[in-house]
């Protein structure tokens, strides 16, 4: 499968590019201490500058495998790390990879995280070898159900993860997105 790693785009708004080490404040600032953005995005809080650092430095380390997939979302007016999305599971022998997003409270209701979704599905189908992107959010997560309702994926049965954790997605909505769905 044709790899690219984690190569910077634009929106028209937002930078994604990899993360740096200068990224720390915002990190912390904007969404990393938040407890319920860490939740809903399924990540523990991260309660001080070190802690911060400590999970950047895993971030650049991975850069270093072409099937690494995390960019720091970066508001273009103001230059700060608003938030981040990713290929959360890379499924090679499949072809698929599964999203993750989140964005600052602070930066909440803008669109941002719509934005940088569309961004990555162009980026990922012109760039890549993945054939489907899969995303899911838990039922109680309505703001992440209302970026993926708007984006172009569509609601599905399971996703990669359930199917192959042999599980049912019980409080759980999936959605995909093929890459002739996409071009099409």
């Amino acid at each position: 499968m044709q790899h690219s790693g984690t190569i910077e785009f634009e929106t028209e708004r937002l930078i994604c590019r990899r993360f740096h080490a200068e990224d720390d404040k915002d990190m912390l600032n904007n969404w990393a201490a938040d407890p319920d953005i860490q939740f809903e995005y399924g990540e523990p809080v991260y309660t001080d500058i070190a802690q911060v650092r400590g999970l950047l430095s895993k971030y650049i380390e991975s850069y270093s495998d072409p099937d690494s997939y995390r960019w720091a979302i970066i508001e273009k007016t103001s230059g700060q790390n608003i938030g981040q999305i990713a290929l959360c599971k890379v499924y090679s022998d499949c072809c698929t990879a599964e999203i993750e997003y989140c964005i600052g409270k602070s930066f909440w209701g803008s669109g941002y995280a719509g934005e940088a979704l569309s961004g990555l599905m162009r980026f990922i189908f012109n760039n890549t070898g993945f054939q489907k992107l899969e995303a899911y959010h838990r039922v109680e997560n309505v703001k992440s159900g209302r970026v993926l309702e708007k984006s172009r994926m569509h609601i599905t049965d399971t996703v990669q993860r359930f199917v192959r954790e042999n599980k049912e997605p019980v409080g759980e909505v999936c959605y995909c997105i093929t890459r002739d769905e996409y071009l099409g």
